[in-house]
């Protein structure tokens, strides 16, 4: 936690001396390591105001942590599948009832409001729900009399020591989105958090070590391009998940794959919310407000283009500009804000740069979120509305990651499909309509990997699993859910035959029966 929040410094966060500002440390075998020759800082963006120093692993430390994680792997691997639902259920318990520290600790770092933070939260608690059925998740399978007295079964297997890569904008759902299943699954883990608001996954790690989880297990190694890339190479990583923008999942696939190590890395988006006719405008211009800048639009699920099929497009434009203008922008901690601020003045200086080109290229910007004011010194911007946008503008082509909404029209549904079909990114989707046949054919016929129906974050609930196509997921498995279980497992086949010595015989060709 930040000294701006009430309870105090995190796990991790050793304070300063003579006024100094506390250092956030490592968590490594359940000690704290502040150590190191370089630091960066952590901000309020709220604020501008730097409320803490992050200790920055280099490549000795990773080295060292994963020392300690994969001793630790050794005597988890043997735990009794019982013995870590148990620890699953203390911690989600205990997750649970420091619910408002870590709400407050993701206000403080990364900006978005409380409620928002809460929310987060609760997402990342469904994996924890579903982990917990780990003895069901782990099952492995069992045929009788293959051949003549031959039995085979399948087991899964831990992989031994993996990294969770995880980034600023979820900094409590993401960490709990991989963790919790590779922890539940056998395997010990080094969580790499994004740099900008780390102390959430000091606070998920002191809240493991409280359930019962053993010392090295869960290990917190903050640090920049230096530690990631020593954990892209490292023999002893067997596996890396990761959460990013596209050039860095491009990266992070492409070097660990060639190291041998399995692979989950989730990139960029430019989700899609097609508005169809017949469809109810004022619950679409409430779903594209909410969907756009929630989170100042810092969410990889956000919607950030409407697809204004026919002649919907003006009353819809309307109808958002309006509900946008009267959005209350402000610090999260202020429960009247529904937008806090970006996550940096480069985040600000990049989205700004957006709305201001988007005239250029012959769109219109109908509400400019650059002409909103706002007092002291955080990387606040208004919402802003852009109009008449077509691919091939950077508004349109890029991931903005900010509080910037395209409308974008077309004439038919056919244009809209294939609008979304031909975009490089393909993560999430969603049609509002009123027509079941039309929405049957949009799921049939989309190209995405998560399509909602009436629901313009179509972010499945922990049962399911999360994840996109193209050039939004590289590797071939979703995150948490079903197929997390998947990725941190690897399956064992056993043959056995149990023949009577008199049965022996020296047979050199291929066993077949």
């Amino acid at each position: 936690m930040t000294p701006s929040s009430p309870a105090g410094s995190p796990t991790g966060a050793a304070r300063g001396i003579d006024g100094e500002l506390p250092v956030i440390g490592h968590h490594i075998g359940g000690e704290t390591i502040s150590a190191g020759q370089r630091h960066s800082p952590v901000r309020n963006p709220a604020t501008g105001r730097e409320t803490g120093r992050l200790a920055l692993a280099d490549a000795d430390q990773v080295r060292a942590a994963v020392v300690v994680a994969a001793e630790a792997q050794q005597a988890w691997r043997r735990t009794g599948l019982s013995r870590r639902t148990q620890i699953m259920f203390r911690a989600r318990q205990i997750l649970e009832e420091r619910r408002a520290e870590l709400a407050a600790t993701i206000t403080a770092e990364h900006g978005k409001v409380l409620s928002d933070a809460d929310g987060e939260i609760t997402r990342g608690l469904e994996n924890v729900d579903f982990c917990t059925g780990l003895m069901h998740h782990l099952k492995g399978e069992y045929a009788e009399q293959v051949s003549t007295g031959v039995d085979v079964h399948q087991v899964r297997q831990p992989l031994g020591v993996v990294a969770c890569i995880t980034p600023f904008n979820f900094p409590v759902m993401v960490p709990l989105w991989m963790v919790t299943t590779a922890i539940a699954a056998g395997n010990a883990v080094i969580l790499k958090p994004s740099e900008r608001d780390p102390s959430a996954s000091l606070l998920i790690a002191q809240a493991f070590r409280d359930a019962g989880l053993p010392d090295g297990i869960l290990n917190v190694v903050h640090g920049d391009k230096e530690a990631v890339d020593e954990l892209l190479v490292h023999p002893e990583i067997s596996a890396v998940s990761f959460v990013g923008s596209t050039p860095i999942a491009k990266h992070i696939y492409a070097t660990s794959a060639v190291h041998g190590k399995r692979v989950q890395a989730l990139g960029g988006a430019k989700n899609h919310m097609v508005v169809m006719p017949d469809a109810d405008l004022d619950s679409a211009a409430d779903a594209a407000v909410s969907a756009a800048y929630g989170s100042a639009g810092e969410r990889c699920m956000a919607i950030s283009v409407v697809v204004a099929v026919g002649d919907v497009a003006d009353g819809l434009v309307e109808r958002i500009r309006s509900r946008a203008q009267g959005l209350s922008i402000g610090d999260g901690a202020d429960p009247a804000s529904e937008m806090g601020p970006l996550i940096t003045p480069e985040a600000l200086e990049r989205v700004t740069g957006y709305v201001a080109g988007a005239t250029a290229e012959g769109a219109t910007v109908v509400l400019d979120g650059r002409e909103q004011t706002f007092d002291g010194e955080g990387y606040f911007i208004g919402a802003s509305l852009i109009d008449h946008v077509t691919p091939g503008m950077k508004v349109y082509d890029d991931e903005i990651f900010g509080p910037v909404l395209s409308v974008v029209r077309v004439d038919s549904y056919d244009a809209a499909v294939d609008l979304i079909n031909a975009s490089r990114y393909a993560n999430g989707t969603a049609v509002f309509t009123r027509d079941g046949k039309t929405a049957r054919e949009f799921e049939f016929d989309i190209e995405v990997g998560m399509v909602g129906v009436n629901v313009p974050i179509p972010v499945p609930v922990g049962a399911f699993s999360f994840g996109g196509w193209k050039d939004s997921l590289f590797g071939d498995t979703h995150m948490y859910g079903p197929e997390a279980f998947n990725f941190y497992t690897r399956r064992k086949v056993v043959s056995s035959r149990w023949p009577e010595p008199s049965e022996s015989q020296i047979s050199l060709g291929f066993p077949t029966h």
